[in-house]
């Protein structure tokens, strides 16, 4: 594939159609700027940067904005913002990060959510690159997107670390059913790590690849030692599964997972476990301070393929090892 011809590349003014994933405390303006500049896009995600948490939306966006101005200083290449939608109107939060983005004249917006046709409508006529993944992908949700003006439509697959879709359907399923239902380009996303599965995702008909798990196993990620470590040292079979109040969550067997698995299997209720898994710390406490009894580690399926830390550029070469420019 030659990306010189690539929409997704085109579309997004970058070299090679990889998308990092704008992962919940996970980003960072060093990560991100990495990853553009290895000639990828880079996505600021929520907490961007940050150590402590806030409800302010003043002082979220603010934050934000700071987190914008230290990524321009580390990179001249396109990066952009994560937003997150549901069927509820704006909040004040992301109504303020809206405001920011303009002022700072940022141009690509990662909408993750519930398909909302008039938000989506709405970002497209405020002039944003949408980059649209439905957390639940369907081809319906896909379909309704793309005619609200989604420029590129993310499909991913129950392999994906984090908060799994609803839908039990892997990447290999529902990469061709949405490559199918739209004519805007598709990414591919969950489970992808390596130049084969970069490779698979292109022979289903995707024209880009969306991946967070591979991007917290580099030396620019904001998350702990003992977080990198333990993505070398444990194995996909290691991983647990237990359900949480929107679908399931897939974390490394330390101590407080355990605890969150044998509730699940003795039938508490996903509202029961999210608040202990909450309550106890969740990703922060797990992956930025390494705290794995009181926070979870939560990755992809794909973890048993991460064998070293490497480099954000030293990934984006190796997954575009077999793409010719």
């Amino acid at each position: 594939m030659d990306t010189t011809t690539n929409r997704i590349s085109r579309i997004l003014g970058i070299k090679y159609p990889i998308i990092q994933a704008p992962m919940m405390w996970i980003t960072s303006a060093e990560l991100v700027a990495a990853v553009s500049n290895a000639g990828g896009l880079g996505i600021l995600g929520p907490n961007a940067g940050q150590k402590t948490s806030t409800n302010d939306p003043d002082e979220i966006a603010e934050r934000l904005r700071n987190e914008i101005i230290k990524t321009r200083k580390l990179t001249d290449k396109p990066f952009g913002v994560n937003i997150t939608i549901s069927q509820k109107e704006l909040s004040k939060s992301n109504r303020a990060i809206l405001k920011v983005l303009s002022e700072e004249k940022v141009k690509i917006l990662a909408v993750v959510g519930e398909v909302n046709v008039e938000q989506i409508k709405g970002f497209k006529n405020q002039g944003f690159i949408v980059i649209f993944r439905e957390v639940s992908p369907s081809v319906a949700g896909a379909k309704a997107a793309e005619a609200a003006g989604a420029d590129i439509i993310g499909a991913t697959g129950f392999d994906a670390g984090g908060f799994t879709p609803k839908n039990p359907v892997g990447t290999m399923v529902i990469v061709p059913l949405i490559v199918d239902a739209v004519n805007v380009p598709v990414l591919a996303s969950g489970g992808i790590v390596d130049k084969r599965t970069v490779n698979a995702s292109f022979a289903l008909g995707a024209e880009g690849v969306y991946l967070g798990t591979r991007f917290i196993a580099s030396v620019e990620s904001p998350v702990s030692n003992k977080t990198k470590e333990n993505m070398v040292k444990f194995n996909t079979d290691d991983m647990l599964l237990y359900h949480t109040t929107y679908s399931f969550n897939r974390a490394t067997p330390n101590k407080l997972a355990k605890e969150l698995k044998e509730m699940d299997i003795a039938g508490a209720t996903g509202v029961e476990i999210d608040k202990k898994m909450y309550g106890d710390g969740g990703l922060k406490t797990g992956m930025l301070e390494g705290n794995t009894d009181r926070g979870i580690d939560s990755y992809s399926s794909s973890i048993g393929l991460i064998k070293d830390i490497k480099t954000c550029e030293e990934i984006v070469k190796e997954l575009m090892a077999d793409i010719k420019l």
